[in-house]
């Protein structure tokens, strides 16, 4: 018992590193863009680098839930580790935007196997008396990964270079991957079943789509041109031909028989516009920071240390308080911080103090918090072990969903409202026009360039686009405290007909 327990301990281990490797890419990018295109060129493609890696997350989740659940989870996280190594080390080596937006592709094939099953398996292991503590413990992870990112990706491409923000995976997932192959034993049978190759095709084809008119319309190409309205109708005919097949396939990637149980239909809700309003404040609180305030690139990632705070102690709290009383009550906690913090951060103004934003950060931090570890659980609750895996990934798939379509739904929102605000200020000048991207204001060298009357009026407009962001932000923020409340009184509890945990033998 004593071996099973220590060995069990060394799987979480590797899960977590697992999680936190992949949760962490896209932030750690995020902040060595700017060095990577002076490196490689091509900022008009700079957008592929991380849509490519989102779109292919987004799309390979559900797939590989549901392929763990037909054929193991083990050989599925094994995979998933294997390809996004690949393409770490591929994305060090990259000469071009083009070359490390494929290989971006195949980093995110991988990461799309590990998140979702990487859930699934501890469910698989643990009883659901332990689930609360661990289950908090990897949504901790997960926020943490939000907030360490920048901080580790500006560091790296400050001190090192901005390849080893690829090459750091590699011993991380070195470690995750001899943990699970030695230490995951996995006893339970999984019946073959027909892979749905015409769901698989028809989600994939109509997410890129989506992702490409939203990322292009309005940038690159007006909304009403022939390539965004294009991409709108591939969408709309793959998004139908997608729902047609799933109705008909024999296991189709995504049950829709799943959103007939009343708590995994409001739990994954809940987590798209989570995911959609939470994504605005990690991707904007360092650009108000570093804007307004002033300071490096490094200093902004350090100053979201009290929203990773706040994270880890609400995904903590969550998974403990799950053995006490409903997931509803605990989401009703959760969704009342998050929507005040959200509000909090709708009133930012260049006049805001550090500590007054550090205290709307922790607020809306433990209010997200909740979700990491509760939707979680709940999400998966009613499902037996061979529809785990594609429970937890379609869920994961609708919080992927929010981030991606709210980063790029309120990249718009800001984008428009700081022209307009520049507008404003400058009377439509030429002066305005100079400064149409926030990051013209970002870099120390460039602020001391800028007359103290005009970097005031960019701060002002910088500050006020960012505020009038958070406030459509709350839209989403409330939607999800109304889905709170239609969610049933279910408790986590220990079901007798529930399959022996396995995992961990031998």
């Amino acid at each position: 018992m004593h071996t099973k327990e220590s060995n069990l301990k060394l799987v979480v281990v590797g899960l977590l590193l697992g999680i936190l490797m992949s949760a962490m890419d896209n932030t750690i990018v995020a902040s060595a863009m700017g060095t990577i295109v002076s490196d490689l060129g091509g900022l008009d493609k700079i957008v592929w680098v991380t849509s490519a890696y989102m779109v292919m997350v987004m799309a390979g989740t559900p797939i590989f839930g549901k392929l763990s659940d037909m054929y193991g989870r083990k050989r599925f996280f094994i995979f998933g580790l294997v390809v996004f190594l690949a393409g770490s080390a591929l994305c060090g080596i990259a000469t071009s935007i083009t070359q490390l937006s494929i290989y971006r592709a195949i980093q995110g094939v991988g990461g799309g196997a590990l998140m979702p099953i990487a859930f699934t398996i501890v469910f698989d292991i643990y009883p659901p008396q332990k689930r609360g503590k661990l289950t908090g413990l990897f949504g901790a992870v997960f926020g943490i990964s939000s907030v360490i990112g920048p901080l580790l990706g500006a560091y790296i491409t400050e001190y090192v270079g901005w390849q080893w923000i690829f090459y750091i995976n590699l011993p991380i997932g070195i470690v995750a991957f001899i943990l699970i192959s030695m230490f995951y034993k996995e006893s339970v049978s999984h019946a073959k079943q027909r892979i749905d190759w015409g769901g698989a095709f028809t989600l994939v084809g109509s997410v890129i789509c989506l992702m490409f008119a939203l990322e292009l319309g309005g940038n690159q190409y007006a909304w009403d041109s022939p390539v965004i309205l294009g991409l709108f109708a591939g969408f709309a005919v793959l998004l139908i031909a997608f729902l047609f097949i799933e109705r008909t396939a024999a296991e189709p990637i995504i049950s829709f028989a799943m959103f007939r149980k009343k708590l995994f239909a409001t739990s994954s809700i809940i987590g798209l516009f989570y995911g959609s309003a939470f994504i605005v404040a990690t991707v904007y609180i360092p650009i108000y920071v570093q804007g307004v305030y002033g300071g490096s690139a490094t200093n902004s990632g350090l100053i979201l240390m009290p929203m990773m705070i706040g994270t880890v102690i609400g995904s903590q709290t969550g998974g403990l308080l799950t053995t006490k009383t409903s997931f509803r009550n605990i989401m009703m906690l959760s969704a009342v911080f998050f929507v005040a913090g959200v509000f909090s951060l709708s009133t930012l103004s260049p006049d805001t103090s550090r500590l007054l934003l550090n205290v709307f950060m922790a607020l809306t931090g433990f209010g997200v918090g909740f979700s990491f570890s509760v939707l979680s659980m709940s999400s998966i609750h009613h499902f037996e072990m061979r529809q785990r895996g594609s429970a937890t990934s379609t869920s994961t798939f609708m919080r992927s969903l929010g981030m991606t379509l709210g980063i790029t739904i309120f990249g718009i929102i800001q984008r428009n409202g700081f022209t307009s605000s520049l507008t404003d200020a400058f009377g439509g000048g030429a002066e305005a026009s100079s400064f149409g991207d926030p990051r013209a204001a970002l870099t120390p060298e460039a602020r001391a360039q800028i007359p103290a009357p005009v970097l005031e009026k960019i701060t002002g407009a910088l500050s006020s686009s960012i505020a009038h962001t958070f406030m459509w932000a709350l839209i989403p923020a409330v939607l999800g405290l109304a889905f709170v409340l239609l969610m049933p009184k279910d408790r986590l509890t220990d079901h007798s007909k529930e399959t022996q945990p396995s995992g961990g033998r031998g």
